[in-house]
């Protein structure tokens, strides 16, 4: 099967823009991506981020789904030891009653924002992350109705009971979120943009120790960066927004958002500095439409993925839809030569 396309959005804010107008791109996007061709489009969680708009992915997809017709949507994901598993079944079915067919459960156990963030969603509580591989199964309990007759919850059902279950995705960074979703017969998408290492060997072990559930097959992917244009040096100089940005965050700068290139390019950066920007590109890719679909059907081959899910962060929003339209126009090409 060819390496399918898809698109994570984090509904980045770029300096002197507003969340509501990070949001309204985000939709825009979704509709680009439709008319493009990607398989799905998922949205974030994060929590107590300025510079990030997505904050309740349930909410947003449902915003989405008002405005598109046919492509997947999903969340990448709900941050599930945050929330009652029965709650976030609950949004997952009436999703799925309101745009059948069309959505995905994506979970994690990150925390999705700074610790002061999770101690206010769990009531100044300390958060139980180590209860993750039993809120799974309880949330695969709820979505396919299937709750034991010894169970407590017995004859409940988390309503509106879809015609199918929405699929629940496993979404992680690490070993631990690999290995258990092999164990729990879970699709995978292994988070290459914010780790950038092992994720390969993790995807392999996924398969190797996958355990079968309902007779479904092992399916994996990988998320990345990827700044797309129409010249090498263009891509370079878009890609230097992001670069600033996730060097000033990895050491707590404060920022109110994606910086212009301009700003970026004036920057200057310490030989720590430099050396984050050349250790954070290999969570990226960056060049012409060629360049760019060549990397990513490298690391697809390298992953044995089944797709391929790209995240992107431009400060100039026509920048960022230029990536994915010359990533789709490029992959169309090469399909079309295939079939010839």
């Amino acid at each position: 099967m060819p390496l399918r396309f898809s698109i994570l959005d984090q509904s980045p804010i770029s300096q002197g823009q507003t969340a509501s107008e990070a949001l309204a791109y985000t939709v825009r996007l979704a509709q680009h991506a439709e008319q493009w061709g990607y398989t799905r489009f998922w949205v974030s969680e994060h929590h107590d981020a300025k510079t990030l708009a997505g904050s309740s992915p349930e909410i947003l997809i449902s915003h989405i789904g008002a405005r598109t017709l046919s492509i997947r949507l999903g969340s990448g994901g709900v941050m599930l030891p945050h929330y009652s598993a029965f709650k976030v079944a609950e949004n997952f079915n009436l999703l799925e009653n309101l745009y059948p067919g069309r959505i995905d459960a994506g979970v994690g156990r990150a925390p999705g924002g700074m610790p002061r963030a999770s101690f206010a969603l769990s009531n100044g509580r300390l958060r139980d992350a180590g209860r993750f591989p039993e809120q799974l199964d309880e949330l695969r309990m709820y979505l396919e109705n299937s709750i034991p007759e010894s169970h407590d919850y017995y004859g409940m059902n988390a309503t509106p009971v879809p015609p199918q279950a929405p699929p629940i995705w496993m979404l992680g960074s690490g070993e631990g979120s690999s290995q258990l979703a092999a164990e729990k017969g879970l699709p995978y998408m292994f988070a290459h943009f914010i780790n950038g290492e092992g994720g390969q060997g993790f995807a392999a072990n996924y398969r190797k120790n996958f355990i079968s559930h309902n007779g479904n097959e092992p399916y994996t992917g990988f998320a990345i960066f990827a700044v797309c244009q129409e010249t090498r040096e263009k891509a370079e100089y878009v890609a230097s927004s992001l670069d600033l940005s996730l060097a000033m965050g990895a050491q707590g700068m404060p920022s109110d958002g994606t910086p212009p290139p301009e700003q970026a390019a004036a920057y200057e950066y310490s030989k720590f500095e430099k050396l984050l920007v050349a250790d954070n590109r290999r969570r990226m890719v960056v060049g012409d439409a060629v360049q760019v679909v060549d990397q990513l059907e490298a690391l697809g081959e390298e992953y044995g993925a089944d797709e391929v899910m790209i995240v992107s962060v431009a400060y100039d929003f026509n920048d960022k839809l230029t990536t994915f339209r010359l990533i789709a126009e490029e992959m169309s090409k090469r399909t079309s030569e295939k079939k010839q």
